[in-house]
């Protein structure tokens, strides 16, 4: 079974842990191709498209948004992400559910395979934050793509929320800066320091930097689509 898991940073596993790898231990008979780019929104997605559906996979998985919401936030981290993406037009919720929609749409149009939405992980650790609150509301535009189009929903975002309030972790300020995010990949290359010790450092219980997965969080992903394969 070829498994095309689509996404960001997140799939890349560049500075995340990698829920590929989980996922391979989870379903050893799956063939896992990797497009994942670091900082993509959506529409840069949908912009890849051609070549990996080409591939015709047997499985596709999507997690993509969690670069929407950031960027629909304001502020430094949205500016960054804009200059860096080029999108031709701002990144809204809007936006966001109509690309999320074209895909969908191209590849059940010009694939035969099974297709399921993630729903984007929870951004920072504080539930009531303003920043979880932006990605729990875009979870819904992704539940609410697949349900029109008729494909596979993942309640990833649900997950790691309920995780997060059951857990009773601190809370600490949001933090969204390339400085605060190369300290952890720093300790991980450098130190050698596995992602979990560098979210144990930070009070962190789902990512290291409030935006990238620890293993926690990566096995979280790996277990949903397993789920979905199995």
């Amino acid at each position: 079974m070829h498994v095309l898991c689509l996404g960001d940073s997140i799939t890349r596993a560049q500075v995340s842990a990698d829920y590929l790898a989980i996922l391979r231990e989870l379903v050893p008979t799956a063939r896992l191709t990797r497009a994942g780019v670091n900082g993509d929104l959506a529409w840069n997605a949908l912009q890849r498209l051609d070549p990996l559906l080409a591939l015709q996979p047997d499985a596709v998985t999507v997690l993509i948004g969690t670069n929407d919401v950031r960027a629909s936030l304001g502020g430094p981290t949205a500016e960054r992400l804009i200059a860096a993406k080029n999108p031709p037009a701002p990144p809204t919720r809007e936006r966001f559910a109509e690309h999320l929609s074209t895909i969908v749409e191209r590849v059940t149009r010009e694939t035969t395979a099974r297709l399921a939405l993630l729903s984007p992980t929870v951004l920072g650790q504080d539930p009531d934050a303003p920043q979880a609150r932006a990605s729990a509301d875009y979870a819904t535009v992704v539940r609410d793509v697949a349900a029109e189009h008729g494909v596979t929903y993942l309640p990833l975002h649900e997950r790691q929320l309920a995780h997060l309030r059951a857990a009773a972790p601190r809370r600490p300020a949001f933090v969204d800066t390339p400085a605060y995010r190369n300290r952890a990949l720093a300790r991980h290359l450098l130190l050698r320091q596995s992602w979990d010790a560098v979210s144990r450092s930070r009070g962190l219980e789902l990512t290291t930097d409030f935006v990238h997965q620890n293993e926690r969080g990566a096995r979280m992903i790996a277990e949903e689509i397993a789920g979905f394969l199995t």
